[in-house]
């Protein structure tokens, strides 16, 4: 599962955004979303990305190609794979800002300050400056770029067999968006095994992504690992209101984000091995919550058969369908309560991401993620059997604290965001009624009232479409059910929407 797939990816079409940007900016202002960077570190980023940085080891001739959405400009990775008699060999290219951050600085202190990049719904707000996310440290087409490149060897099936990772001077050959890699991908499907020099720049990198990724889907299933897809979704005008326009989640996707997950399971094992490291952590999911997803799943008709895990039923879901996406975004819960673990010498016990079913560490996004421009220097360290850089350990006992305090702010954003679309999506729709499913209730406080002692409950109704997930009311609210609830409120400036039962 990658990080990214956890977040609702909602987005506004100019129009839309442009209607609830005032809100959008209150928001901001509230929670007090990082603004603009001072004098101090902007000066330390310009300087820095007007100074050349070139690795001695020289890797411009691999055609790596990059994934992204589109518009995308920073470009944390990219990739190349290759076939071996045994198996494959991924390298896999990560943006490397520690060589144009000064340890201790006025940027680095802000960059800890932030911790992560933000996301709204009308756009980002940086972990760097400009110049060196979206310029110097991007792993931009056609430019030569310092990176970190990780050359991971699997074997037929998949499995890791060694990583290693050291710094060198690359060029990207193509940026693709997801829609792009798969159109290409399925161009060339029937073609017959592509090596690189045959037709369009990457496309024997994709062909055998479209070999490396399922197999490694297979491992994760084997592990008793779940990844979560979130599709995007777009708010658009329509006829005096908004309408939210669903995106299926591609094939290719999933197998990019494998390479990541990939990765970081490498990343892991040499921590560990070196015996200084930041693991990122999840327990496994609360049954309570597997409870209620579980109810969501049976009142939105998706089948979960007993003794099956969620990881399966996730996998199975098409997030271009109205009801699944609503459960896809219910499912979120049961990877909620990640963290961060550090060690330095005394090793650690055993502690795998419940979701991966595997140790794992934050590597491959270090222009969004601050943490992982710590773990990298790990693991280059490690690959090159060398000293730890001193302001890497020095920085480990801090970091869980940083990461925490970032992520909740985020977070927090995020969920601001989405409760005021949602309230976009609805608002003049009051008394109108849709249909749902309970999830989770409780008591109100009072007295019991109506015939046969019936009690007034307050809880959380699942709507499929719009998906939306928001408070509901009502006398003795049927758990699990498929129910049909009236929208009684959806006020914009409260950034909420609430539901009554039919």
């Amino acid at each position: 599962m990658s990080t990214s797939a956890q977040r609702r990816h909602l987005r506004l079409r100019p129009a839309a955004a442009e209607a609830v940007h005032p809100q959008l900016e209150r928001i901001r202002a509230e929670l007090e979303v990082p603004g603009p960077f001072t004098g101090a570190a902007l000066a330390e980023a310009h300087a820095a990305a007007r100074t050349p940085v070139v690795h001695p080891e020289d890797l411009t001739d691999v055609p790596f190609l990059t994934i992204d959405p589109p518009g995308a400009r920073d470009l944390d990775q990219a990739m190349h794979i290759s076939r071996t008699p045994d198996g494959f060999l991924v390298r896999y290219a990560i943006a490397d800002p520690a060589s144009f951050v000064v340890p201790g600085g006025a940027l680095d202190g802000e960059l800890a300050e932030r911790g992560v990049t933000f996301y709204g719904p009308d756009g980002s707000i940086a972990l760097h400056p400009k110049e060196i996310s979206e310029g110097a440290a991007s792993l931009l087409a056609g430019e030569s770029r310092p990176a970190c490149v990780w050359s991971i060897g699997l074997d037929a099936e998949g499995g890791i067999v060694e990583a290693t990772v050291r710094r060198a001077q690359v060029r990207s050959r193509a940026q693709l968006t997801y829609e792009d890699a798969a159109g290409r991908l399925a161009a060339i499907t029937g073609a017959g095994a592509l090596e690189d020099g045959a037709g369009e720049p990457g496309d024997g990198t994709l062909a055998l992504l479209g070999e490396v990724g399922p197999l490694r889907i297979a491992q994760e299933r084997a592990r008793g690992g779940a990844s979560l897809a979130i599709a995007e979704q777009e708010v658009e005008p329509d006829d005096g209101g908004y309408r939210l326009v669903q995106r299926r989640t591609l094939a290719v996707e999933d197998w990019n984000a494998q390479i990541s997950l990939l990765t970081g399971i490498a990343a892991a094992d040499l921590m560990r091995k070196a015996r200084v490291g930041v693991l990122r952590t999840l327990e496994p999911a609360h049954p309570r919550d597997i409870a209620r997803v579980r109810r969501a799943a049976h009142g939105l008709g998706i089948d979960w058969p007993e003794g099956v895990e969620y990881g399966e039923v996730l996998a199975g879901l098409d997030s271009a369908d109205p009801a699944h996406a609503a459960f896809l975004q219910e499912a979120t819960s049961l990877f909620r309560g990640a963290g961060y673990l550090t060690f330095d010498g005394e090793l650690p016990p055993q502690s795998p991401h419940a979701a991966i079913a595997s140790e794992y560490a934050h590597v491959t996004a270090p222009l969004r993620r601050l943490v992982d421009r710590y773990g990298l220097e790990i693991c280059l360290a490690a690959s090159a059997g060398t000293e730890v850089p001193g302001w890497v350990r020095a920085a480990l006992p801090d970091l869980p604290a940083i990461m925490g305090r970032a992520g909740q702010r985020s977070s927090a954003y995020e969920r601001a965001c989405v409760n005021l679309i949602e309230a976009v999506l609805l608002r003049g729709r009051e008394g109108q009624e849709f249909d749902g499913v309970i999830v989770d209730v409780e008591d109100d406080p009072g007295e019991d009232h109506g015939e046969g002692g019936a009690r007034a409950q307050r809880g959380t109704v699942v709507i499929a479409d719009p998906a939306v997930r928001a408070s509901v009311t009502g006398t003795d609210l049927p758990l699990g059910e498929h129910v049909r609830v009236r929208l009684e409120h959806a006020d914009v400036d409260d950034r909420r929407v609430a539901f009554a039962l039919v």
